[in-house]
């Protein structure tokens, strides 16, 4: 701990920066801009480039290393990054103190983003801020005294340890978690060999998923049969169906009288010659078959399954019918 002028104590992170950086004033770069600030960089980082980069940041994190204070300074090579992290961090400020790293904008900005250099304040006397800057004068870690007009912010490595130490404090305080009471189980058991009960509740699951799957595929494509009080006889296959009580009978294969349509009452006989429609004689009838017989003869030969062409009323009456059949001829 250390007592600035003015009666203002320094916290340690601000001491052990300011003592480190002390030791290194007065060192010049070689030629290239090399720099063995730029060389420890570049090995951390696992990146050549920073070997001959510009070094102001990179001369903070090597003293921060040194002084092991990094976790609360930070290491950064590109000043824009360095102090967009301190914003992050709720460690950004307007007010100087000494151990405080000072980011300024020679263009006169106040974005973070137009950051051109970065150095440690030593002291503030009035407006005037007297620094420890590397990089100064493009080859030189020395002191400088610099107007606050340039100034972008200020970044405070005690609040960056203020912050990390209350989250630490908040994550030590929570209740912590605390697992279900864990059930011992018998080397025989067999839970000792599949696991912990979720596991075994797993393969439960799985083993009744997969018998439920077999037993699916086995039923498939299979009829239930229904159980009857009753045997059912199903029909016997016949091709002649019996023939239903009631119906029309089926039409008789054996040859009959061919009966005259209703065109063939009303139809005149051709030629003009002869005997009125309805009224032909038995020798006409002869004649259509033939010319031989008489009326029983041509009876006989119409069943016979003769086919001729039978004048009107040369048929026979239909039995048991009391109507004149208008074709039989009147005796």
């Amino acid at each position: 701990m250390s007592v600035f002028r003015g009666g203002v104590t320094l916290d340690p992170i601000a001491d052990a920066l300011l003592k480190q950086v002390r030791q290194e004033l007065g060192y010049k770069e070689k030629s290239g801009q090399t720099t063995k600030f730029g060389h420890w960089y570049a090995d951390r980082v696992q990146d050549t480039q920073y070997r001959d980069a510009p070094w102001c940041d990179m001369f903070i994190a090597w003293a921060a290393d040194k002084a092991d204070i990094g976790s609360y300074v930070g290491q950064f090579a590109w000043t824009p990054s360095h102090a967009a992290w301190f914003i992050k961090q709720n460690a950004w400020a307007q007010r100087p103190e000494p151990g405080a790293l000072v980011f300024f904008d020679w263009s006169g900005g106040k974005s973070y983003k137009g950051i051109d250099h970065v150095g440690i304040v030593e002291r503030v006397e009035g407006k005037k801020l007297h620094t420890i800057e590397a990089n100064v004068d493009r080859v030189w870690l020395k002191r400088k005294v610099r107007d606050t007009d340039k100034v972008v912010g200020y970044g405070l490595p005690r609040l960056v340890k203020a912050g990390a130490d209350q989250a630490a404090e908040i994550r030590t305080t929570e209740q912590p978690f605390v697992p279900a009471p864990r059930t011992d189980v018998g080397r025989n058991s067999p839970l000792d060999v599949l696991g912990t009960p979720p596991a075994l509740l797993a393969a439960m699951v799985l083993v009744t998923v997969v018998l439920s799957l077999r037993l699916t595929g086995r039923r498939r494509g299979t009829h239930r049969r229904f159980t009857w009080p009753h045997p059912w006889n199903a029909p016997t296959p016949n091709p002649e169906r019996p023939e239903r009580v009631g119906a029309v009978p089926a039409k008789s294969t054996s040859h009959s009288p061919p009966q005259p349509s209703p065109r063939t009452r009303r139809a005149a006989p051709s030629g003009g010659a002869g005997p009125r429609a309805g009224k032909a004689t038995p020798s006409a009838a002869q004649a259509a078959l033939g010319g031989t017989g008489s009326p029983d003869a041509i009876e006989a030969q119409l069943a016979a399954g003769g086919r001729a062409r039978v004048p009107a009323g040369a048929g026979s009456p239909t039995p048991g019918s009391t109507r004149r059949n208008p074709y039989t001829p009147k005796p």
